[in-house]
């Protein structure tokens, strides 16, 4: 592998957490990888700044951030509190030089079924969220999850939706996110990415592979790129044909992954995304 083999090839702190953050700017150092996606609470943990000049120390891109979102309550003191955490989180990511804020939006409230009044609360922060971040050189990216997770961590559960949420604002400061693990079973999705792409739209792409039976534990269930039933070489043709030439991140959940040392599985999901991806 050379680093221009892994030119796009991004890796996000989630698939080696086990690696501090030096750890794991001296690992893609070692491999020559040059970009990484981050997430806030191990970057609050070693100082937002001193997390940044260890980036930029490392000649690494920070690709995304993740995560801000959680936007659907409806109590006043706790949308005022989310809104001011997601005003921290974009200026985190203008702190690290990324552009991209990465939004799980949130589930439904305590005893709430109404999922189109907390998509729409979703949009409310959107609004005053979008000019925030625009102006500190960041996007918001929605990102839609799979359906399973509908209920307590996202009510954007298809392409479809998070680009109808998009689309109110203006590109610059509202995008989504594309991420194989959580689309891949939806016919409609690669008639949304066209429809992405064509509206500039298009903030992050990531990928996961899904792996059957489920683990037990469904938020680190997701399939160590090439083992589970994804295509992900056709599903990046298909971001590409849209017209995303930018980072493709590889962000997996898997405790198997975890367990083990964490510059092999770097390794390995280089290895990974050459074979089954570019």
């Amino acid at each position: 592998m050379t680093t221009d083999e892994l030119a796009r090839f991004s890796i996000n702190q989630m698939t080696v957490k086990q690696l501090s953050l030096p750890e794991l700017a001296d690992a893609c150092t070692e491999l020559g990888v040059r970009n990484v996606g981050l997430w806030r609470e191990p970057v609050q943990g070693h100082g937002v700044e001193a997390a940044a000049r260890l980036m930029r120390d490392a000649g690494l891109h920070v690709t995304t951030l993740c995560r801000g979102g959680f936007l659907t309550a409806t109590d006043p003191a706790r949308r005022a509190a989310a809104l001011d955490d997601n005003r921290a989180a974009v200026d985190e990511a203008a702190a690290l030089g990324t552009d991209t804020l990465v939004l799980v939006c949130g589930g439904l409230p305590d005893g709430s079924k109404d999922l189109h009044g907390a998509r729409e609360r979703i949009a409310d922060a959107l609004a005053v969220l979008g000019p925030y971040a625009a102006d500190r050189g960041v996007r918001l990216a929605v990102e839609p999850l799979h359906p399973m997770f509908a209920a307590d961590r996202c009510v954007v559960s298809t392409l479809a939706q998070a680009l109808d949420l998009a689309e109110r604002f203006p590109a610059e400061q509202v995008g989504v996110t594309v991420d194989t693990y959580h689309i891949w079973w939806d016919d409609q999705a690669p008639e949304q990415i066209a429809r992405a792409g064509a509206g500039g739209r298009i903030a992050a792409f990531q990928l996961a592979d899904w792996i059957t039976p489920l683990p037990a534990g469904v938020l680190s269930g997701r399939g160590q790129i090439g083992d589970g039933a994804v295509d992900l070489r056709q599903w990046t043709k298909r971001v590409e044909a849209a017209g995303y030439t930018g980072p493709i991140e590889v962000e997996v959940f898997n405790k198997e992954l975890w367990a083990r040392d964490g510059k092999e599985v770097l390794e390995e999901t280089a290895r990974r995304f050459l074979r089954h991806v570019m």
